[in-house]
């Protein structure tokens, strides 16, 4: 799709972007289609294992996608993973929160990230901790941009494992 933050190229995105700063001008309509989406591929799965055992996350804008939707979501999940990205429309909450504030949280942000700024990451996640979030990580990566490491990884694996531990 085109994207008007990036002079209106088409490429990969889950909503369109005008801006990355906390107060810029946001895509509600496609932050809610993406959302819906996603609510709907979580429904699917659901056919197979219980919503307890579901973990979504994401990288930058999926990560905001994976972020709303299990802020708004009306179940429980088994996780929220979060990598270099904020929480869209964060203006909206707690309003629009249907949050199971159990639901363990893992984010991820590097500090010289360029283009999903730190501070914004940061911000995100102490909005997601004043919503009652009671199992909430921010891990931080000094030095890392817009990416990602094998210390990141590490951590994921990590923090997986111990959210949904084997069913033996």
């Amino acid at each position: 799709m085109p994207v008007t933050l990036n002079g209106g190229l088409m490429m990969p995105s889950w909503f369109d972007l005008y801006s990355l700063t906390p107060t810029g001008k946001e895509d509600e309509a496609g932050i809610k289609k993406a959302a819906d989406k996603l609510k709907g591929l979580i429904a699917e799965e659901e056919k197979l294992v219980p919503c307890n055992r579901i973990i979504i996350g994401g990288f930058s804008q999926g990560g905001a996608v994976s972020m709303y939707t299990a802020l708004t979501l009306d179940k429980q999940l088994g996780g929220l993973l979060c990598l270099s990205t904020w929480l869209p429309l964060h203006k909206t909450f707690p309003k629009a929160l249907k949050w199971h504030s159990s639901t363990p949280v893992l984010q991820c942000h590097g500090e010289a990230d360029p283009m999903v700024p730190f501070s914004f990451g940061k911000m995100s996640s102490d909005l997601i901790k004043s919503l009652g979030s009671s199992n909430n990580e921010f891990k931080t990566y000094p030095g890392l941009g817009h990416s990602s490491n094998e210390q990141e990884m590490s951590d994921i694996k990590e923090w997986i494992s111990g959210v949904l531990p084997s069913k033996d």
